[in-house]
């Protein structure tokens, strides 16, 4: 565990979009005797991102009032390229309605090459914990460029303390040539591949990487995918042994057994599962976020996030593909013609 503007008609779209990232005609903070300045915005949504493509017809959004909260004093600091320039109190009196709390931030893409990013802000409480976590993604941004963004905290359940402060929690970039994909246009492969949530318990740890035959033609798979491993700053990471199968994990996973050939269909898909151990004894831990994974030996690569917590152990595991016969493709899933 995310553009680039692109023609002249996105003019209008990329306008109402700054104004949804919670432009205001005051300052946070600056108002009379230092209260919450009030000033109306358009409601902000998780939908509208940066540089996306615009409709044929602008999309017309409720406006609200939000109350403009004060940053901490390391708010406004750039962190991995991210820097939180505005926080919201919105709620049920604002005028927008499924919004609690939003904030303003400006990424900076200081890589050589067009990534997507994922970026997780923590919404806190005046005591410093957390109140919610948001996950919020900017596909392709183009190296050296500044795009501005906004994240957006829904309603919490119960009684859920007031939020006071937000603070960026992780940010993870993959190349946009290689960026995984769930639904949406079919890439040019005629594949779509990711990663799931995974399940961790007692140490041990399974994330399931899917592969849909999005095209319009057969696609064979007879083995295990390719993998490489990545740190943070996404260099390969070396003496990790690579297992095939993920028996020797831990049995009863669904990834051993000897690898079988699969025939997809156009809509359907597979599984391999990853798993590991997080045991820690002497030595460094290794904690690797990226694995880079060639679905065939002829496809192109795209990289995931599973966070990879290896402890000293040395090794992942990795199952065969099989057929996932579970699978159901989302709706707005477009396949490559």
């Amino acid at each position: 565990m995310s553009t680039a503007s692109r023609t002249a008609p996105a003019v209008l779209a990329a306008a109402l979009l700054l104004a949804a990232c919670g432009s205001q005609s005051v300052s946070p903070g600056g108002g009379a005797g230092g209260g919450p300045v009030r000033a109306e915005a358009l409601c902000p949504s998780d939908l509208s991102r940066y540089g996306s493509p615009p409709s044929s017809e602008p999309s017309v959004r409720p406006s609200g009032t939000p109350s403009a909260l004060p940053l901490p004093s390391v708010g406004g600091t750039a962190e991995d390229g991210v820097k939180i320039t505005a926080l919201y109190a919105w709620g049920p009196d604002s005028g927008c309605a499924g919004v609690a709390y939003s904030a303003d931030f400006e990424l900076a893409n200081q890589q050589t090459e067009t990534a997507t990013y994922t970026l997780t802000f923590g919404f806190l409480s005046a005591s410093g914990g957390a109140v919610d976590n948001v996950e919020r993604t900017v596909e392709a941004v183009g190296p050296g460029r500044t795009v501005k963004g906004t994240v957006v905290m829904g309603e919490p359940v119960g009684n859920a303390p007031e939020v006071t402060g937000i603070e960026m929690i992780k940010t993870r970039s993959v190349p946009e040539a290689e960026a995984p994909s769930t639904s949406g246009t079919c890439p040019k492969s005629g594949m779509r591949l990711y990663a799931d949530q995974g399940d961790a318990a007692m140490g041990l740890r399974v994330v399931g990487l899917h592969l849909v035959n999005c095209g319009t033609e057969p696609l064979r798979l007879n083995g295990y995918p390719k993998l490489t491993i990545q740190d943070d700053d996404h260099h390969t990471v070396d003496g990790i042994r690579i297992l095939q199968g993920t028996d020797q994990i831990s049995t009863g996973l669904g990834g051993d057994g000897k690898p079988q050939p699969v025939v997809l269909r156009p809509g359907e898909a597979a599984l391999a599962e990853l798993a590991w151990r997080n045991t820690t004894q002497a030595g460094a831990p290794v904690n690797a976020p990226y694995v880079r994974v060639w679905a065939t030996p002829a496809a192109d690569p795209v990289m995931v996030a599973p966070e990879l917590d290896l402890g000293t152990t040395g090794k992942l595991g990795v199952g065969p593909w099989r057929k996932d016969e579970t699978h159901r493709e989302p709706a707005g899933t477009t396949a490559r013609p």
